[in-house]
């Protein structure tokens, strides 16, 4: 094990996080220690960053502010390798439909929520929230794609989608019916809506490959 290859893995009090920590531990073996922490001189402290989150997105920010990491994530977006799952990915955009909630702003955009009644193309009726196997769309090229096929299915649970005010954070699109960016990013910032740890081979390749990334996006 690398002692410069410390993962901070950020526990907010939203969601059972283990899942995320097995895989991390599952793909990093001895190149990395994962550690998971409510501690922001640990997240500060850190070589990599995941943030993950489950849950409304008004209490996920309150117990963010709570905790006292709120500041000690901001920082590490801004200077280390960052993975965002779920709602943690929706955090780092401005504001949230869901409880008109303000939001970290790391990127601008919004998160919205899917409309009700939609259906496919044959006429199946959609459910709210996006629930199972999807596909992801990988619209441009990053590290962290390496060894996942283009339209590898992810796992989904969420009601919300993020909309990056710009095209070019869209790094991943999926479509429910209509398309949304299921990956965003820009620099040493990685992010997805669906969970990499519930998504077998292709989620934990993301992983694995985050566990080595220098944080540059090319």
């Amino acid at each position: 094990m690398s002692a410069s290859n410390r993962i901070a893995v950020v526990d907010y009090g939203m969601g059972n996080l283990r899942s995320v920590v097995q895989a991390l531990g599952h793909v990093a073996g001895r190149r990395a220690e994962v550690m998971l922490t409510a501690d922001p001189a640990v997240v500060s402290a850190a070589d990599r960053v995941v943030f993950p989150g489950q849950g409304a997105m008004r209490d996920c920010m309150a117990e963010l502010a709570a905790s006292g990491l709120r500041q000690a994530v901001l920082d590490a977006a801004c200077s280390k390798p960052f993975f965002g799952i779920c709602v943690g990915a929706q955090l780092l955009l401005e504001h949230s439909e869901e409880g008109d909630t303000p939001a970290l702003g790391f990127f601008p955009g919004n998160v919205r929520r899917f409309a009700s009644g939609q259906t496919t193309a044959d006429g199946a009726r959609l459910k709210v929230p996006h629930m199972g196997w999807n596909e992801v769309r990988q619209v441009r090229p990053h590290p962290l794609f390496a060894g996942v096929d283009d339209a590898a299915r992810f796992y989904f649970v969420h009601s919300y989608y993020m909309a990056p005010a710009r095209a070019e954070l869209a790094l991943g699109l999926t479509d429910y019916p209509q398309p949304f960016a299921s990956v965003i990013g820009g620099g040493n910032v990685f992010a997805t809506q669906f969970h990499p740890e519930k998504s077998a081979d292709a989620g934990l390749q993301l992983l694995r490959n985050f566990v080595d990334w220098d944080g540059q996006a090319g």
